[in-house]
């Protein structure tokens, strides 16, 4: 008996994980309970399990060896539902101390079971290893599990419920993207390049905004790789869903041009009292800034942090939004300035100082001498803009590396930074 219970406590140790002594520790305590019931509570008894031998030796409290072979069916019966009991919280422990630490991590799986809209997935490479939830609303709209089916999970909850463990996973949480790039792009694993930025709407398309410190790293190129072949490994580990890498700037005009790519911006008009920002592009453009049911100018404004209005110069005018003439014809990009009582439009790489520019005047007449009078009444105060950066002229491409949009959609769009808006499975190819 003494070699068999050893045996035993080897056998779970290896298969569950188990500490030895704390299944030493549980037997003693189920037998021990055993032994009060069929010799009484009332006595001081000892009991301890030779760690060596298996020998199990046990004493009353006046000294003398009780025979535990003499328990009977109950005492056994309660001795063993004791040690089933010690078992599964000590197993529960250890895969909570396990999988706690990978809290917001990502870990593989294979789908075992489906409960209703549940996907039960087995985690780790073990065959017997713990069992994560993965939710309907945790999932990727358009992907499809069949049992046997493997799944890269990001890890959103560990907790302990009752005597088990319960596991949360997710497909559609952003940190999932995050967690791939640091994976599979060394530069951000070590923290030469930093994601500042991530917005995603799960199975349609993903917006990255990155950063670096040292200048002869090129982050967008960093995290594509050589003929795009990081990018392909996390594109085609999310099943096609897209992904645009922009470069992050602090100047929100810039950032929120990198963000619309590949649509070219003509202005860019920031409104910080209520948090909007007015954007003007070519007719032709329209439909590649708004994105497939405006999934991308959405996605846009929730990376920048701005309600984005995209209208052409003509709607703009037609709602009053721009002044007569802020953008001379032949001017390829303008930005205006606030002056107080009036606003100044700039051609120029710089903003221009002093007052605001005037009017050229018109000249008179030959034969009048005398200039026409001025028109009557007070006189017309343009609304005050909000400087902006210069943007680059259309040619230049200050996002490369970003994905084309090759959605297509007509009219006007306006998205806020909170905005939702359902979800795509229509993935394509990842940019280079």
């Amino acid at each position: 008996m003494n070699g068999e219970l050893l045996r035993i406590v080897d056998t779970l140790h290896r298969d569950k994980d188990i500490d030895k002594e704390v299944l030493f520790e549980a037997i003693e305590s189920a037998l021990l309970s055993a032994a009060r019931k069929k010799f009484g509570e009332q006595n001081a008894l000892t009991l301890r399990i030779d760690r060596e031998s298996g020998k199990v030796v046990s004493y009353d409290a006046e000294g003398n060896e009780l025979h535990l072979q003499d328990l009977g069916r109950i005492a056994a019966q309660t001795a063993k539902q004791v040690i089933l009991q010690k078992i599964r919280e000590a197993e529960r422990d250890v895969i909570f101390t396990e999988y706690d630490r990978y809290q917001r991590s990502i870990v593989p799986g294979q789908v075992v079971r489906i409960e209703g809209t549940t996907l039960v997935v087995r985690l780790g490479a073990r065959d017997r290893g713990p069992e994560g939830y993965l939710p309907k609303h945790e999932q990727v709209r358009g992907e499809q599990y069949r049992i046997g089916d493997q799944a890269l999970c990001y890890v959103v909850e560990v907790r302990k419920t009752g005597p088990k463990v319960r596991i949360i996973l997710s497909r559609s949480h952003p940190d999932l993207i995050r967690r791939l790039f640091e994976r599979e792009v060394p530069e951000i694993a070590e923290g030469m390049v930093e994601i500042k930025k991530l917005v995603r709407e799960a199975g349609y398309k993903t917006k990255v905004a990155v950063i670096t410190l040292d200048p002869k790293i090129d982050p967008v190129g960093a995290c594509i790789g050589i003929r795009g072949a990081r990018i392909k490994t996390i594109i085609d580990e999310l099943g096609g869903e897209r992904i645009d890498i922009i470069p992050f700037s602090d100047q929100p005009e810039t950032l929120i041009m990198n963000a619309l790519k590949p649509a070219e911006i003509n202005r860019i008009d920031l409104f910080p009292q209520t948090g909007k920002a007015l954007v003007i592009v070519d007719e032709d453009q329209l439909s590649l800034a708004i994105g497939k049911k405006g999934a991308n100018v959405r996605l846009a404004a929730k990376l920048c942090g701005w309600d984005i209005d995209i209208m052409t110069e003509d709607e703009a005018k037609n709602k009053g939004l721009l002044e007569e003439g802020a953008s001379p014809e032949g001017t390829e990009v303008s930005y205006v300035e606030d002056r107080g009582d009036a606003a100044s439009v700039t051609e120029s790489g710089r903003l221009a100082s002093g007052t605001a520019p005037e009017a050229p005047a018109e000249e008179a007449p030959p034969g009048d001498a005398a200039a026409a009078p001025a028109p009557e009444g007070p006189a017309r105060v343009p609304p005050p803009r909000v400087p902006v950066a210069p943007l680059p002229p259309p040619g230049s491409d200050p996002g490369a590396g970003e994905a084309a949009d090759e959605s297509r959609t007509a009219g006007g769009a306006s998205a806020g930074p909170a905005a939702g808006g359902g979800t795509s499975a229509d993935g394509a190819a990842g940019q280079e």
